[in-house]
């Protein structure tokens, strides 16, 4: 039998408790509950049945954990954080199963922060105290407000990525890119009073031979775009007008660039993550592409991009 402390003034029916785990008083656990090793169950939560908690899970006090939730290893709950599991509840109405709702491995959820049914909050994501999350929160990134949407990204150790505007020579000759294979490039305009010309061919600013572009305008400032990786094809971003942020993600680095001038282009080869955020209204952003559209070219699911970059790093 599992060693783990149980407040007198707790009740707990589920013998599916890990080792280390500690529940406070007035907490009440079900009996088909799974709780991990080494969590902490403060004062007056409750875990229903359909509930799976990882290890080294903090959960703070007037918070409950119902039918449906996931809760992986590593993830802090702040206080009075509330969690739903019926978009449409009626009063003494069951659904037969309720939506699936997981907090990926090492997230955190600020207090009073109000989690819609059926989301996934990505790993090392961070909720806001009170934000309203409506929407599926991506990877490490920062959402707060009502509704929730996303202010920035995070790294693995909680530190903002890097943020490059490259915007004067000094800090173009000095920048550092860590994203493997990533490179920001800047060709000056051409400039003449009939107005000012950029220019970039192959082998002089533009890394491939386009097969496709397209061109991103009229986002709204709060939508978030990309959150993908290519398999095969190569990219080459330019914001014509405005600017957007753009954070790109080799799995061991992660760096954020403003693209704010048709000076800077950005490349991205294949099998780097990819988001585009912070759009300013007046951005339209030019995409170049070595390979015609291929639906199966794309990783949408970043748990499928770590595990496919696994496999290119080992070779195997």
């Amino acid at each position: 039998m599992t060693e783990y402390f149980q407040h007198p003034q707790a009740l707990v029916e589920s013998r599916n408790i890990g080792s280390g785990t500690r529940i406070w008083a007035f907490a009440h656990v079900l009996s088909n509950a799974t709780i991990g090793a080494d969590c902490n169950l403060c004062d007056h939560t409750f875990v229903e049945n359909d509930v799976v908690i990882g290890d080294r899970v903090t959960v703070k006090c007037g918070v409950q954990i119902w039918d449906g939730l996931r809760i992986e290893d590593d993830v802090f709950i702040g206080p009075n954080a509330t969690f739903s599991n019926d978009r449409y509840p009626r009063s003494r109405q069951h659904l037969s199963k309720y939506p699936t709702t997981t907090v990926r491995r090492c997230a955190s959820i600020g207090a009073n922060a109000t989690i819609l049914p059926g989301l996934t909050i990505g790993q090392y994501a961070m909720v806001g105290a009170g934000a309203v999350v409506t929407h599926s929160v991506p990877p490490y990134a920062v959402v707060v407000g009502n509704p929730a949407r996303i202010v920035r990204y995070v790294s693995d150790t909680l530190a903002p990525p890097t943020v490059v505007s490259a915007d004067t020579e000094e800090q173009r000759r000095n920048l550092t890119v860590r994203v493997e294979g990533v490179t920001l490039d800047r060709i000056g305009l051409i400039k003449d009073l009939r107005g000012n010309l950029s220019v970039r061919q192959v082998g002089s600013g533009l890394p491939f031979l386009p097969q496709r572009y397209f061109v991103v305008v009229d986002v709204p400032s709060k939508e978030v775009r990309g959150e993908h990786a290519h398999r095969k094809c190569k990219q080459l971003l330019i914001c014509l007008h405005g600017s957007v942020s753009v954070v790109v993600d080799d799995t061991k680095n992660r760096q954020e660039f403003v693209l704010d001038s048709p000076e800077l282009g950005l490349y991205i080869p294949p099998m780097i993550w990819g988001i585009q955020y912070k759009y300013s209204s007046d951005a339209a952003l030019l995409v170049l592409a070595s390979e015609r559209y291929d639906a199966s070219d794309y990783i949408r699911d970043y748990d499928v991009f770590l595990r496919e970059r696994a496999v290119v790093s080992d070779g195997s």
